[in-house]
């Protein structure tokens, strides 16, 4: 846990939340709830609120179950946070069982392909300069067209590490900045300019979430991009931000929004011209399978967050996982959402209280 008051709290491991829905004709269908620290949490939401509404109901009404669920604690606040986190996980699992029983892979049932291949770029840590670009060099090495630096040191250090990684990997590789909302506006408008001359193509996460003023003010300010968006749930949360223009690009995480609702997020951007990169951070196997499922059913997709390090750990609850191929995830015909989740290996992985 960090000292200062004001950082996030990490879990030491990967978390998530796993649920498993099976219907009365035997399909099983994943979803995951992306709760990191705290996934218990949401598991004794599903258990509690989202389980007594969703028994004995047909998977195929599932924009329904999504609003029954999310009107269900509504009047109490509870619009946001853990409770939409444990939504989300289920109505992953609906649409896993709609594309099972369909025989169709989730992107077909969620409203067609736009596209046959998912660009991802690779995230990029280091707290110097030649660790930093060794690393991109090699995520670059492996084909990845895109680099994200996450960094939360001060202004100058972040423009000698940016600086080195754009020396190292060359003008066509894109690459993008995450502060994970450590700096005020003032200090974030000074960074984007320094980090504009290098050609960064988003400044992520620059600010605290709930100032939504000051995200529009630095986005007006700066000529590249701003990314916000990872701890938004709901379209209700972003129609201010939309209308103010407090971002350039937005980053819903679907392992927090659910399938139902990101697709909505993403028609709403559309609207605004906004487009979409999903998040993906501490997301599990599931989450990364339901993101790509939704990266190919939307028009407004740019590019999908991925830890390469982390993916072959992510994936040891899998029999199968979607296939990487140059930087991209290749989009395939299995029905679903893409994953056959081993229960055995699942299992050894449980969190016991």
């Amino acid at each position: 846990m960090p000292k200062e008051g004001w950082r996030c709290i990490y879990a030491r491991h990967h978390e998530t939340m796993v649920v498993r829905i099976t219907t009365s004709d035997g399909i099983v269908g994943y979803g995951e709830g992306q709760s990191p620290v705290s996934p218990r949490t949401s598991k004794t939401a599903v258990e509690d609120l989202c389980c007594p509404i969703l028994m004995g109901q047909d998977p195929f009404d599932v924009e329904y179950l999504w609003q029954r669920m999310f009107t269900g604690m509504r009047e109490r606040g509870h619009y946001t946070g853990f409770y939409i986190d444990a939504l989300a996980g289920c109505d992953i699992a609906l649409w896993d069982i709609i594309g099972q029983a369909t025989g169709k892979p989730v992107h077909k049932v969620l409203g067609g392909r736009y596209r046959d291949r998912i660009p991802l770029y690779a995230g990029v840590g280091g707290s110097s300069p030649e660790s930093a670009a060794e690393q991109a060099a090699k995520s670059v090495s492996e084909g990845y067209g895109g680099l994200k630096i996450h960094s939360t040191l001060s202004r100058a250090e972040i423009l000698e590490i940016v600086a080195a990684v754009r020396e190292r990997v060359g003008p066509k590789i894109k690459l993008m900045v995450d502060l994970h909302t450590q700096y005020s506006v003032p200090e974030a408008t000074l960074l984007g300019r320094g980090l504009e001359a290098l050609d960064v193509m988003w400044l992520e996460s620059p600010t605290v979430p709930e100032d939504i003023p000051g995200q529009a003010t630095l986005a007006a300010a700066l000529d590249m991009s701003e990314a916000i968006g990872e701890w938004t749930r709901t379209r209700f949360e972003l129609r201010e931000v939309f209308e103010r223009r407090a971002c350039d690009i937005t980053m819903p995480d679907i392992a927090r929004t659910g399938l139902t609702e990101g697709k909505r997020i993403a028609s709403l951007a559309d609207t605004y011209n906004i487009p979409v990169t999903p998040h993906i951070g501490g997301g599990g196997i599931l989450s990364i399978a339901a993101t790509i499922q939704f990266s190919a059913a939307i028009p407004n997709f740019l590019i999908m967050e991925h830890s390469p390090g982390a993916y072959e750990m992510k994936g040891q609850i899998t029999s199968r996982k979607p296939t990487i191929q140059d930087g991209a995830f290749v989009l395939d015909d299995t029905p679903g959402i893409g994953v056959t989740i081993d229960p055995g290996a699942l299992e050894a992985f449980v969190i016991r209280s």
